[in-house]
């Protein structure tokens, strides 16, 4: 039999992105409830029971009670995209690359949180150089970043898109989290094997998907005095073996004079590179992805995947 998937959110960005990504497959058995019936508890908690495999696209409050309406099932396998699990012990981590035998977990797993789209750029540069013993886990690291307006859902992009609306945005690019207590840095500390939460200054630019996720270090406050070849041997050693998470070469970063946040619109990969100055010590860790692909909705299939592929 073919497993069945519900997405419970079909309608939001998240979810409209993971329909179209299953649209072509044969493999699943898709089950749906309409739009106008979204919020019917009764319907939503009878696809829920009669899934194999449920994925989230919710608000945190909205992921939690689907949690409810499971009422304990252990039959149904849950991947969550919001932000309520990500720290949760219970959880596994759905970020497949992140370390050895994290794709063996999440395929082994009943309950798997999927990424924030920022975390996954920024532990993806932080945590192979924590491993390696070389990024040490007190260093005060800082994470700026900018997504394209599409990561703040259907309300963000409303906003961006419709000049008369109440509300709407007219800025070509804005720096939020002010407060610098974002609901990401949790996961991006715990995950990237920190001891000191990050400062982490997101932002927004007129583009609807895209992200650009940046790490400096100064080369001097690191153990083992590494070089920037050092650097990026490390994240090329870390992410061997595997497409998802490209390294891309010095000689080819060194011959860029820009970065383009929109460089992986439709793609599920990341890119990783590291851009450095021999006179000051200083290096930029940058990361490149789609804030709805592997940001979002693909890692979401990519874990569905992972998961159905340890049962079938």
């Amino acid at each position: 039999m073919k497993p069945k998937i519900f997405i419970d959110g079909e309608h939001g960005t998240t979810g409209l992105q993971i329909r179209t990504r299953l649209a072509g497959r044969s493999d699943l058995d898709i089950l749906s409830i309409p739009e106008a019936e979204r919020r019917n508890n009764d319907m939503r908690a009878e696809r829920l029971h009669e899934a194999d495999l449920a994925i989230l696209c919710l608000p945190d409050d909205g992921a939690r009670q689907a949690l409810e309406l499971l009422d304990g099932s252990n039959s149904t396998r849950v991947i969550d995209t919001s932000t309520a699990n990500r720290v949760n012990p219970d959880w596994a981590y759905g970020f497949a690359e992140m370390t050895a035998g994290q794709a063996q977990k999440i395929a082994e797993a009943r309950l798997v949180a999927n990424p924030g789209c920022y975390p996954t750029g920024a532990i993806a540069l932080i945590r192979p150089l924590v491993e390696a013993g070389i990024l040490p886990k007190d260093y005060p690291v800082t994470v700026n970043a900018v997504s394209g307006y599409s990561g703040g859902g259907k309300a963000m992009i409303a906003q961006m898109e419709n000049p008369d609306a109440p509300d709407a945005i007219t800025a070509p690019h804005f720096l939020y989290g002010l407060a610098l207590t974002h609901k990401h840095v949790p996961e991006m500390q715990l995950h990237g094997l920190l001891d000191r939460a990050p400062l982490f200054a997101p932002s927004v630019g007129r583009f609807a998907q895209g992200m650009i996720v940046q790490v400096p270090l100064h080369l001097a406050d690191l153990a083992k005095a590494p070089s920037p070849d050092d650097i990026h041997a490390a994240l090329a050693m870390h992410f061997s073996g595997q497409d998802i998470v490209q390294v891309v070469p010095m000689a080819e970063s060194t011959a860029l004079s820009r970065i383009d946040p929109t460089d992986l619109v439709g793609e599920d990969t990341m890119k990783l590179y590291v851009f450095s100055n021999a006179k000051t010590g200083l290096v930029n860790l940058v990361a490149v992805l789609d804030n709805l692909g592997k940001g979002a909705s693909g890692a979401a299939v990519q874990n569905m995947d992972l998961m159905l592929g340890a049962q079938h």
